[in-house]
């Protein structure tokens, strides 16, 4: 009888950093016995995995790259080693495995085919962004990005503030880096101006910026946003 492997979810740092601020012993120990992964970008995964473990054999690692160019059918192949009884790594290009990221299929099939599933402690930027934001931690939403399109654009934007109103949910969603600049102006547009509006960027890096206030207020404050991870976060209170 074949035993099977685990499949452990490995957070990674969210941006270039010491690992030990921000990750426990755990993810060092588990990097030390795995040597099959699946990852987002096998550059930075390497990166990643000599910066926590050095003394780690970089040609003895066998990485698949999972991205949205991966085909449907390879997902078989990437959990192969689980089945034959190799415990496999599951890492985001930054974050938590499986949340707002590719991986999530992979925890699904792993489900599914009996495997057990090890998630480990580390940085989530969503968590995160609400701990810090003085928003709804008791009910919140992810809802990714937005539509690019002006008018659908306007359109979620309106349609997030009233369900945050109707159901008093903050409301999290995201920005390709370098349109972080024009969704702000956007939302100070289109938002009511006594709708709160946090703005979490370069979460637990030395430029981390954090701050919750009012559309209105935020019309008079400068806050360039160009090329830096950014969470928002909407809430229109009663």
């Amino acid at each position: 009888m074949t035993f099977l492997g685990k499949l452990y979810l490995i957070p990674t740092t969210l941006g270039e950093m010491n690992p030990e601020d921000v990750l426990p012993a755990t993810i060092k120990r588990s990097i030390e016995f795995i040597d099959d992964y699946i990852v987002e970008n096998e550059k930075t995964a390497r990166r990643f995995i000599k910066s926590v473990c050095p003394e780690k054999k970089q040609p003895e690692l066998k990485i698949s790259v999972l991205n949205k160019h991966t085909q449907t059918q390879e997902h078989l192949e990437f959990i192969k080693p689980l089945l034959e009884g190799k415990n496999v790594g599951l890492m985001s290009e930054a974050g938590c495995p499986g949340v707002a990221d590719p991986g999530a299929v992979i925890v699904k099939l792993a489900h599914e085919k009996g495997i057990q599933v090890v998630p480990l402690v580390g940085p989530s930027s969503i968590l995160l962004a609400v701990m810090a934001s003085g928003m709804n931690g008791q009910s919140f939403a992810f809802n990714g990005y937005l539509p690019i399109d002006k008018s659908e654009k306007k359109q979620a934007l309106k349609g997030l503030e009233k369900l945050s109103f109707d159901k008093n949910q903050s409301q999290l969603f995201i920005e390709t880096p370098y349109r972080n600049n024009k969704l702000l102006e956007d939302m100070l547009q289109i938002l009511q101006p006594n709708t709160s509006l946090c703005i979490a960027c370069d979460i637990t890096l030395p430029t981390e910026y954090i701050k919750t206030m009012t559309v209105s207020l935020w019309k008079k404050q400068k806050v360039d946003l160009h090329n830096r991870p950014t969470l928002f976060i909407l809430h229109k209170m009663h």
